[in-house]
């Protein structure tokens, strides 16, 4: 009798314009946590330490980690449109592992997105985390076999992006972070349980209330930029300015190219920001360097 490691378990969105649900690419993980709230219903007339646990309401999450980042812009819509979307979990084919291969345990659900991260580290695996909160009732899943959309020659393990930053709120985010070591974008969409009386015990429903978002980077402690004349770029002197004027200014996250990789081409997503903490770091014998975290001003905007 042989011996299964496991199914090929795979996270699914609904496409509305394909018709059809696509598995999320590149996945390296992903978990479904179904959770039973319960209510301790013990009162006075029961002896002693036992509970009585009752339940209140159902509720589900989805999280999948990716190394693709080809579609940042599109999730970063995703979250910002504040709508829920269709999942659905199910075993995939051991041939692709991107076909569905219809499993007993597959379920379909509406969930908002509501946690993105991207680490965009350049030369390395660029990685995405998605999580999602279920908003009502998991569907037995009853369709026939599809072949899922997905190009796997457009995806690559790292992308060439980098942040960009102007000098105020109103000056264009044209400078790149010298000597930069990572940058990691989060965006978060506050969600509230909706569930009433009416529904007690039964699933729970979610509704958006607000969205929020941060930008960390890391660099070289360098006195100056000396790697290239050609291409400007904003050093620890500069980001010291940013944190004592303690006032917003423009930001970009884009791809690069050129000398040195530090010359935007397309813009991914845009915004203004405040920073919020600046660390700076000289260990013995090592490289010193700095870290900073941004914290989102109003609005991002997604290039089209």
């Amino acid at each position: 009798m042989g011996t299964l490691k496991g199914q090929n378990f795979r996270i699914c969105i609904f496409d509305s314009a394909a018709e059809k649900y696509k598995v999320i690419g590149m996945a390296t993980g992903c978990t479904v946590t179904l959770t039973n709230n319960t209510d301790d219903a013990s009162h006075k007339d029961i002896v002693g330490a036992a509970s009585m646990p009752t339940v209140t309401s159902k509720s589900w999450q989805v999280s999948c980690d990716s190394l693709n980042v080809a579609d940042a812009a599109a999730m970063l819509t995703a979250i910002k449109s504040m709508q829920p979307m269709t999942l659905m979990w199910d075993e995939t084919s051991t041939t692709d592992n991107q076909t569905r291969a219809k499993a007993t345990f597959a379920r379909k659900g509406s969930a908002y997105l509501n946690d993105v991260t991207f680490n965009f580290n350049d030369r390395e695996n660029s990685t995405k985390s998605l999580q999602f909160q279920g908003s009502g009732p998991l569907e037995n899943v009853a369709a026939s076999e599809a072949t899922q959309v997905i190009p796997l020659g457009s995806y690559t393990k790292g992308q060439f992006v980098r942040l960009f930053l102007g000098s105020d709120n109103t000056a264009a985010p044209s400078t790149v972070i010298a000597a930069a070591k990572s940058l990691s974008l989060h965006v978060s969409l506050t969600l509230e349980d909706a569930t009433t009386k009416d529904t007690a015990g039964d699933w729970q429903i979610q509704e958006p209330t607000a969205i929020s978002y941060d930008i960390s980077t890391g660099a070289l402690m360098r006195s100056g930029e000396t790697i290239t004349s050609q291409v400007g770029a904003k050093s620890l002197a500069d980001i010291e300015t940013i944190y004592q004027n303690g006032t917003p200014v423009k930001w970009k996250i884009a791809n690069v190219s050129g000398d040195n990789n530090r010359t935007a081409s397309s813009t991914i997503v845009s915004g203004s920001v405040i920073l919020t903490q600046l660390t700076l770091n000289g260990p013995n014998r090592q490289n010193a360097d700095y870290t900073a975290q941004l914290n989102g001003y109003g609005e991002y905007t997604v290039a089209a």
